[in-house]
């Protein structure tokens, strides 16, 4: 740990405090990335032969913009040498075999920046990737971003929370597949070659996070005429404040898929199964950080107090509304959550007002974590069919299953001779349909959620219509 932290150290130490997107070489870098990806195909690779493609000429010229613009900023970063040295070997040898699918693996690997966790360093990184939620095409991406790395949140870590490759990081600019509604930056959306034995790093970007949060939640506040607590109105006035609930919620979220009474696979990365598996994961995780969030704001952590908050009212206001209704895990957990709390009485919506009981919130929303932890523990014992029955039964205990579904009506229903994951052919795109409630708060706001599109903390509010 001693030679970690003075790594650090060295590394701020030798960094000037600059703010890489000022310089004019980002500019020019940018430029020349936002002018490759237009000639781009799905798969990241150049197809010459396509009506207005480029010639081949035109982008060596663009690549070796790029790498000028490079070497410029790189001394800026020098905690980033090496990655930098990779990425331009790299970048050369795509345009030297020809643009074709791109393989950035050997940068992939020279990027290491959870090594160097550090409140405000800064990275600056080019690769060729999708973007979740976001651009599915292989695009070349060139982003600049900060670390957010507390001291707090740091001691947390080493304490208590033990999270090595996770970082909470904030936007400083991006190129256009970050336009969107994407809100991480992870590894394995990189084109390589093949994938790394394992990956050391993550990130998620808390600013657009908290950004988006307040936006959607103060509308939904205003259209259900929730009233809040003095302190969650406080927290979503803070754009500071939002941004450190969601880098310890994300902490603890991250961590929990490799941690507790879990299936074989607790990302489901090799899996193939009915959406709601992935749904009460997420769930599961969501509500861990908020059970780790009532011991920390017992023992003094404001931050405790605050995930609690955006907990709740994240699950139940953004999450079921965004997003496509095919096979929305997310969205189902925020279903499930709200029926949850409805059918416990700790959430009601009468004479078209919406008022929530937060003592008995907390209550409820502890039971239900419970709840899916023993339904882990007991499937471990269990066939995986018989498993994903059981999850069935708990999220149906709250919400209607379409009236059309096959898996509604029981085992008897479904096909047993075929093997497990055939039978995710039944499920329905839609297998829990949106209640009344969602569906009118859906329309309301739609306009909102669109405007969260390319968020960050300096997005200002869109004008009235």
């Amino acid at each position: 740990m001693a030679e970690t932290l003075a790594s650090v150290e060295e590394v701020l130490d030798g960094s000037p405090d600059e703010r890489v997107v000022g310089h004019p070489a980002w500019a020019e870098l940018k430029a020349a990335v936002e002018a490759i990806r237009p000639a781009q195909s799905a798969d990241g690779s150049v197809d010459f032969g396509a009506e207005n493609a480029p010639s081949r000429a035109d982008l060596e010229r663009l690549i070796e913009r790029v790498i000028a613009a490079l070497r410029t900023l790189s001394p800026l970063l020098p905690h980033d040498a090496a990655y930098h040295r990779a990425l331009e070997a790299d970048l050369r040898r795509w345009a030297g075999e020809g643009f074709g699918v791109p393989d950035f693996l050997d940068s992939l690997l020279a990027f290491r920046p959870a090594e160097t966790r550090a409140d405000g360093i800064q990275h600056l990184v080019v690769f060729p990737m999708y973007t979740q939620n976001g651009n599915p095409d292989r695009n070349l991406e060139a982003v600049v971003f900060r670390v957010v790395w507390p001291q707090w949140l740091a001691e947390l870590e080493r304490t208590r929370f033990d999270n090595p490759m996770f970082l909470g990081i904030t936007f400083e600019d991006f190129t256009p597949g970050y336009d969107t509604h994407s809100a991480v930056l992870f590894p394995e959306t990189i084109s390589v070659r093949k994938a790394p034995e394992r990956f050391t790093w993550g990130g998620i970007f808390c600013d657009r996070e908290a950004a988006r949060f307040r936006r959607v939640v103060n509308a939904a506040c205003e259209v259900t005429s929730l009233h809040l607590p003095d302190e969650a109105r406080e927290l979503l006035a803070d754009q500071r404040r939002c941004q450190q609930t969601f880098v310890l919620w994300d902490l603890i979220h991250d961590r929990t898929h490799s941690h507790g009474d879990l299936p074989f696979d607790p990302f489901m990365i090799k899996q193939r199964q009915p959406f709601w598996m992935y749904g009460l994961e997420e769930l599961r995780c969501d509500l861990t950080a908020f059970h780790e969030a009532i011991r920390l704001a017992e023992e003094g952590y404001p931050q405790g107090r605050d995930v609690q908050y955006a907990v709740l009212l994240e699950r139940l206001f953004r999450f079921p509304v965004t997003g496509a209704r095919v096979r929305n895990y997310d969205g189902l957990g925020g279903q499930l959550l709200f029926a949850c709390l409805h059918q416990n009485d700790a959430l009601r919506w009468r004479d078209n007002k919406l008022s929530l009981d937060w003592d008995r919130a907390r209550e409820v929303t502890v039971r239900l974590r419970a709840d899916i932890e023993d339904l882990y523990r007991r499937g471990i014992d269990r066939p995986k069919i018989v498993h994903w029955l059981k999850a069935y039964e708990l999220v149906s205990s709250y919400l209607a299953p379409h009236p059309g579904s096959t898996w509604a009506k029981g085992a008897e229903a479904l096909d047993l001779s075929l093997p497990p994951r055939k039978l995710v052919d039944d499920v329905l795109p839609d297998e829990f349909p949106l209640s009344l409630f969602y569906e009118a708060l859906a329309r309301k706001l739609r306009k909102v959620i669109e405007s969260t599109r390319g968020i960050t903390a300096d997005t200002p509010e869109p004008q009235a219509a």
